[in-house]
């Protein structure tokens, strides 16, 4: 069998469950050292000893992803003895659903900040380990919220559409050192945090109208899309937003209002509620 990333080290950021340990997977199934990375410990354990039983070794950093130290850290933990980066991909992402006008105003740049804040770090000293490699690839999880209209979730949206910007920028500075920088843009895809909308019948029915494909993405459909972007396949491939969604950003995002219970904004502001 032939172990394509023989030799390249990589980071996982939010790499105990999810997309980040689907992703894991199949970068340590090609042959790359990779460390997994994320807040709690006991996730990231569990995460090793179950990749250990499929036959693959994979370290792990406790990391926060919003603490830049923190972060050079485990570049450093993920790294080879020369300082050396090849692949770093990252996860961490949240979104709450609240009216626009509704927002606290800490609580805006709060989740603002939750979903770009880490992919910034991440590709700054990621991105240091790289240019001591002499190459690299960056790949950030975005969502299908940054390319349309997603009401009702306008911080989470403006938070990845700066992610898939930031992205776009880098890729433009750091092509001249071999460093590729891309983003995918899942749809609703079956993880931990998304299971209760695939046990809401009426809304995983709403997402699914509204895709052409009319299946929930599953973990596999996204790490694929990062295998392609962390390897030598996507070698002249670089400020890309490669979105996997089954089609749903060809029409629109779902109506949150006709599906659960929140504030007429219009009655709050006018009731001096606000």
């Amino acid at each position: 069998m032939s172990l394509t990333l023989a030799g390249k080290h990589a980071i996982v950021v939010g790499g105990g469950s999810g997309l980040g340990l689907g992703s894991a997977r199949l970068l340590a199934r090609d042959g790359a050292e990779v460390t997994i990375a994320g807040r709690t410990e006991q996730k990231l354990l569990d995460a090793t000893a179950g990749l250990k039983e499929e036959g693959l070794v994979v370290r792990y950093a406790v990391c926060d992803g919003l603490d830049g130290p923190s972060v050079k850290a485990a570049v450093e933990a993920a790294s080879n003895a020369e300082r050396q980066l090849h692949i770093a991909v990252v996860v961490p992402g949240a979104a709450s659903i609240t009216p626009v006008l509704l927002f606290d105003d800490d609580q805006f740049s709060r989740e603002v900040d939750g979903n770009i804040r880490p992919v910034y770090l991440l590709l700054k000293y990621a991105g240091h380990a790289m240019i001591r490699a002499g190459e690299g690839s960056f790949v950030a999880i975005s969502s299908t919220a940054a390319s349309f209209s997603a009401r009702y979730i306008a911080s989470y949206s403006a938070g990845k559409a700066g992610v898939d910007q930031l992205v776009r920028v880098a890729a433009n500075e750091l092509g001249r050192y071999r460093i590729r920088v891309n983003s995918v843009r899942p749809g609703m895809t079956r993880t931990p945090p998304t299971r209760p909308v695939f046990e809401n019948i009426p809304m995983i029915t709403a997402f699914l109208e509204g895709q052409p494909i009319a299946r929930g993405g599953e973990i596999d459909d996204i790490a694929w899309a990062v295998r392609y972007f962390a390897g030598p396949e996507s070698s002249w491939t670089t400020g890309q937003l490669l979105t996997v969604d089954g089609g749903h950003t060809l029409r629109a995002f779902v109506d949150y209002e006709q599906l659960i219970d929140l504030p007429d904004q219009r009655q709050v502001i006018l009731d001096g509620d606000l």
